[in-house]
């Protein structure tokens, strides 16, 4: 870092560690106390007010739910522009905004907010690749009830995916939001032209600027790198150190905001973790990571969760239902679930091929497709999957997530990088007749604002695991399940990273409240919470847990055409565990440690009605 960088930061005392931060620090120093200092570099402020607020960047809940914002040059959009587009994605990715869905009027809000941002990259000790961090400072900050909220990025989405959750409640409450992106993102690393994001959100070659992911140089040839996938960092085992490092510099920049009240400390400010999907595993591992009261509460919504010797890791049961859930699916049991069947009733063309393929192995009986199809349904029964699970999960298998999430978590945990993926899958740009091309410079410009985290997507393929047969991703889907039961050397390291992942017992006294939906397809309750609220409880903690009937893991699908009249949103009752934990930490009111869990109802084909969520 520039020295005249060192000259514009400020220090603050860390209550936890008791010494002195320095943001201009190259390194962070290890000390025994799980809560160490953040390491940052350079702190971009902006400012967000008038038709550019903090929330949802002048949008308003119409223009979120409306058409992309667009850019004045697409070819080159601004870092305000790529701010607003970014923040409408993330809003799109996690929340329902449809017509039917309820938001901004049973549940939720989107009010105007003007404040401050505060951004930085910063670094786990001897992490190869940075973090985006964030805090949005809101003018109505209550200095009286000093509040932060600190949340991480769900599924491997940018800095802002979790907005809809941690920004949409804590900023009306006059709570400061510290963001972390825990070492994923869309900062896309392009080879064909050697460039990649710079902390503004704008694409910049290597060595122009500090970029969030900068992978070691390659040929032109060499695809597409992502920064979750292929740092060689195994960020899921350090998700837990990121969401506290973005407290600790969500605490630095409110002693720069007010530093006549400064410091500001977990002892007189009141730090609250909350998380969605991968988010709510973060803050998990986190909780774990506090015994000197850093949190005074957590809340935790459908989490990937990994309790060591309970329940089952994702990469595990991703690469299983990857194999079987095609054809599982084709049992006339789930003839009416959502995206389940084509416009005619029939299951979709590839998954009675699936039935065949494993029949043709040796895996399955039978002489038809619903005899193979219900042997495969079978066969998940015994590895611990629920009909109900597999009924959502026709939504992921349909998109073919668990192929998609399986080979990128495969690369993570094997640490490789983009030109050495396992079982032979690269990311390139679509080109010509759908094979890897050249990126179009437009699309380009807006991966950041736009991408996922993990492609496909936004001009991006998935390429290779496939051969020249009927069944042309099997032989990929069966690779990436190999690694999980085999014993060689490398299935020995995947195992070990997936077990550096898994979440550590928190405090006695931390209130902490798990949510699920009962219908999650993509990170079920019998994998995830459920193992992980049991051993709490066998160790004497206290956790309220809530599984929430037909709530189920994407609440943005709720306004595809047939799908969210079987379901309810998850947001709400996350707003609502938040209300109950500010009320308890704010108002007096007692911890509810028997809070009975909703009885949802189904929103049916109408409008969503606040009976439904049975709040």
């Amino acid at each position: 870092m520039k020295k005249s960088a060192c000259h514009s930061m400020l220090l603050f005392l860390s209550a936890l560690a008791s010494v002195m931060l320095s943001a201009c620090a190259g390194n962070m120093t290890r000390k025994d106390s799980a809560m160490r200092e953040v390491d940052y570099g350079d702190v971009q402020v902006t400012e967000h007010r008038g038709h550019d607020d903090l929330l949802s960047a002048g949008l308003g809940l119409a223009g979120l739910a409306g058409l992309p914002s667009p850019f004045a040059n697409p070819l080159d959009p601004g870092a305000q522009e790529l701010r607003r587009r970014a923040i409408q994605t993330s809003w799109k990715g996690i929340a329902d905004l449809g017509p039917l869905g309820g938001y901004g009027t049973v549940y939720g809000g989107v009010p105007d907010v003007p404040g401050r941002e505060y951004q930085a990259f910063a670094r786990i000790p001897g992490a190869r690749s940075p973090h985006r961090v964030l805090l949005q400072l809101p003018d109505n900050f209550d200095r009286q009830k000093r509040c932060l909220v600190v949340t991480a990025s769900s599924g491997s989405r940018g800095i802002y995916g979790a907005i809809s959750l941690a920004g949409a409640w804590g900023l009306p409450h006059g709570c400061a939001v510290a963001y972390t992106d825990k070492g994923t993102g869309a900062g896309y690393f392009d080879y064909a032209d050697d460039s990649g994001v710079a902390l503004d959100g704008r694409r910049a070659k290597r060595g122009e600027a500090e970029l969030e992911f900068q992978p070691s140089p390659a040929p032109p040839t060499g695809g597409l790198a992502i920064k979750h996938l292929h740092s060689g960092d195994n960020p899921e085992a350090d998700w837990g150190q990121h969401v506290i490092q973005a407290a600790q510099f969500g605490l630095a920049m409110l002693d720069r905001a007010f530093p006549a009240e400064a410091p500001f400390t977990p002892q007189n400010t009141k730090i609250i973790a909350v998380g969605i999907s991968n988010g709510g595993g973060a803050v998990l591992q986190a909780a774990g990571r506090d015994q000197e009261h850093f949190f005074a509460g957590v809340v935790a919504l459908e989490p990937n969760v990994h309790v060591q010797d309970r329940g089952r890791a994702l990469y595990d049961y991703a690469t299983e239902a990857a194999i079987w859930l095609p054809c599982a699916l084709s049992a006339d049991y789930f003839a009416a679930a959502p995206l389940a069947r084509g416009p005619r009733g029939v299951p979709l063309p590839t998954w009675p091929i699936r039935c065949a393929s494993l029949r043709a192995q040796g895996k399955l009986g039978g002489n038809t497709t619903a005899a193979q199809a219900e042997q495969a349904r079978q066969y998940l029964h015994a590895r611990g999957w629920t009909d109900e699970a597999m009924s959502t999960a026709a939504s992921t298998t349909a998109f073919d997530l668990w192929r998609v999430i399986a080979a990128g978590y495969a690369s993570a945990y094997l640490r490789r990088g983009a030109t050495d993926m396992p079982c032979g899958f690269h990311y390139a740009a679509i080109g010509v007749g759908g094979l890897p091309g050249l990126a179009d410079p437009v699309t380009r410009a807006t991966w950041w604002a736009d991408g996922s985290g993990i492609p496909p997507g936004n001009g991006i393929g998935l390429f290779g695991g496939v051969n020249v047969s009927s069944d042309p991703t099997l032989i990929g889907s069966e690779c990436l399940r190999a690694l999980w039961t085999g014993d060689d050397h490398e299935s020995q390291a995947l195992h070990a990273s997936v077990a550096a992942t898994a979440a550590r017992l928190p405090r006695r006294d931390l209130p902490l409240w798990v949510l699920h939906g009962a219908g999650d397809g993509l990170l079920p309750t019998a994998f995830s919470s459920e193992p992980y609220v049991a051993w709490l409880r066998d160790e004497g903690r206290r956790p309220i847990y809530w599984k929430v009937p037909h709530a189920q893991h994407f609440d943005a699908f709720l306004a595809l055409p047939g799908f969210g009249e079987h379901h309810v949103p998850l947001l709400p009752y996350g707003y609502a565990a938040l209300d109950r934990l500010w009320a308890y930490l704010y108002e007096g009111a007692a911890w509810p440690l028997d809070a009975p869990v909703p009885a949802a109802q189904p929103r049916g084909a109408g409008p969503l009605q606040r009976a439904a969520l049975g709040l």
